[in-house]
């Protein structure tokens, strides 16, 4: 019999559970603040705890710490208002199962959510959750950002809020906005997308709200803006940071109060869409130098996740290369050497810049070979110096040799040590130290599929892994994510 433990400082709200909860044969315990808290979890292990963020004596988020400390496998979820959502978000960070909004609108949703996490079908939803990214083509690989990004993005998918996604340009912030939509309620609705940086201010106005028929010098007849197509489905504001003051203003509006005017028209009309918003450029310092409205930011900037630069999950790049490979039909493959120097690159251009050269590199290599070297890749990402190479899929027993990479990669970081050079490229010297966590992990996943004669379950269980990660440390590839 599951144990739940229920603390909010509103008698209705506990009256509420008890009867749901003892109705389905659950145990529960009622408290209204800390102090209950603090007794309850002290004498007794709880499958599942209900807290509200403000309560008489602490808040929330205070004691979600505490009972992950104390009792680290109890799911918790979050009661919250609206106004609260933010923290509720951050609760998720600091590793909340999910979040409910006050008051409880959908029961059904609410007992749905429940019965999942006292089932242990949180492992099914994330199968769901990588398996949805990786039909949409969104790579998450093992980077832990990565994946404590997606985590979020697919929890707060299902949520009616607003969600403004950041990152430097080509790091994918379309792509994660279809997923948050494919995730959501609103999936079999439409996704309209706009760049807000594309149009001008007219133009941009008349796209978002429409317009109607002789509203301007061209608008030959009436026309249905984004807004109103995009009705009860999701509407995506790339690049919003480059709107106009006066179109901040009218996003504003709609985004208070759900209406707007056509171009030239005087009918209010109405919307649901679902509002994600995406810029390159950070709008909190937009807003400082008042570029960019902070009643605004305020309104879209319930929910931010920020997609981390190409540089800064550097272990994925080979993920990422499968992937395009495979988008590209090709049968192709990049050698080691062309890898590692690949991974030594900064990627200005993040993921987009990553396809672009993979594109190139098999166009040029096509006929030639089946193996991308060094010499198909542009001249910016060749390097005099070259991380030692790392055993291939090919390699045989005597060249797994483990000792014999640790000595080249020291020579490696050495020989840059001992440079007299004026500057030193730091984040290079970062990324071989992430080439090194990565291929001292598949020294030690190949040596036990050699002890396991090939069992990858075996395997990974004796590396205490999953077998997904155990994928990803051999081959890389993004069948992994299947898993």
């Amino acid at each position: 019999m599951p144990n739940v433990l229920i603390i909010d400082d509103e008698r209705e709200v506990c009256t509420f559970f008890l009867h749901l909860l003892e109705g389905k044969g659950y145990c529960v315990k009622l408290g209204s603040n800390g102090k209950d808290f603090s007794a309850f979890i002290q004498q007794y292990s709880f499958d599942l705890a209900l807290i509200d963020v403000k309560l008489p004596d602490t808040n929330g988020l205070e004691l979600l710490k505490q009972l992950k400390a104390i009792q680290p496998s109890c799911k918790a979820i979050i009661m919250t208002g609206y106004s609260t959502v933010k923290t509720a978000v951050e609760a998720i960070k600091y590793g909340a199962s999910d979040y409910i909004e006050k008051p409880f609108d959908d029961i059904d949703e609410l007992e749905k959510t429940i019965e999942e996490l006292l089932d242990n079908k949180l492992h099914a939803s994330q199968h769901d959750m990588y398996k949805l990214a990786e039909a949409l083509g969104f790579v998450v690989g093992m980077n832990k950002e990565m994946n404590d990004l997606i985590k979020l993005a697919y929890k707060v998918a299902k949520k009616n809020v607003n969600v403004l996604i950041e990152g430097e340009t080509g790091t994918g912030k379309e792509l994660l906005a279809r997923f948050i939509h494919q995730a959501s309620m609103r999936y079999d609705q439409p996704f309209i997308g706009i760049n807000c940086g594309a149009l001008s201010e007219t133009l941009l106005e008349s796209e978002l709200f429409g317009h109607e028929k002789g509203a301007f010098t061209g608008a030959l007849k009436e026309k249905k803006g984004i807004f109103e197509i995009a009705n009860r489905g999701t509407l995506f504001l790339d690049e919003i940071g480059e709107a106009s003051l006066m179109t901040q203003v009218k996003l504003l509006r709609v985004l208070e109060t759900g209406e707007y005017l056509r171009v030239g028209g005087e009918t209010v009309r109405r919307t649901n869409a679902r509002i994600i918003a995406a810029s390159h450029v950070n709008l909190s310092q937009a807003v400082k130098e008042k570029t960019f409205r902070e009643d605004l930011l305020y309104r879209l900037d319930v929910v931010k996740l920020t997609i981390p630069p190409l540089r800064e999950r550097i272990e994925d790049l080979p993920v990422l290369v499968e992937h395009f490979l495979k988008k590209l039909n090709c049968a192709l493959s990049f050698s080691d050497d062309a890898i590692l120097q690949m991974k030594q690159y900064r990627w200005p251009g993040n993921v987009r810049e990553l396809f672009n050269v993979v594109k190139r590199a098999v166009t040029l290599a096509e006929g030639e070979t089946t193996i991308i070297t060094p010499d198909y890749l542009p001249e910016k990402i060749k390097t005099e110096t070259n991380i030692p190479s790392v055993p291939s899929d090919e390699t045989n027993e005597k060249e797994m040799n483990l000792p014999s990479y640790l000595t080249n990669w020291t020579n490696y970081i050495l020989s840059l040590w001992e440079k007299n050079e004026r500057r030193l490229d730091l984040p290079r010297v970062f990324d071989a130290v992430k080439d090194l966590e990565a291929q001292i992990g598949r020294f030690f996943v190949l040596k036990a599929l050699k002890e396991t004669l090939g069992d990858k379950k075996e395997a990974a269980e004796r590396l205490n892994i999953t077998v997904r990660q155990l994928r990803y440390l051999l081959k890389e590839k993004g069948t992994a994510a299947k898993e």
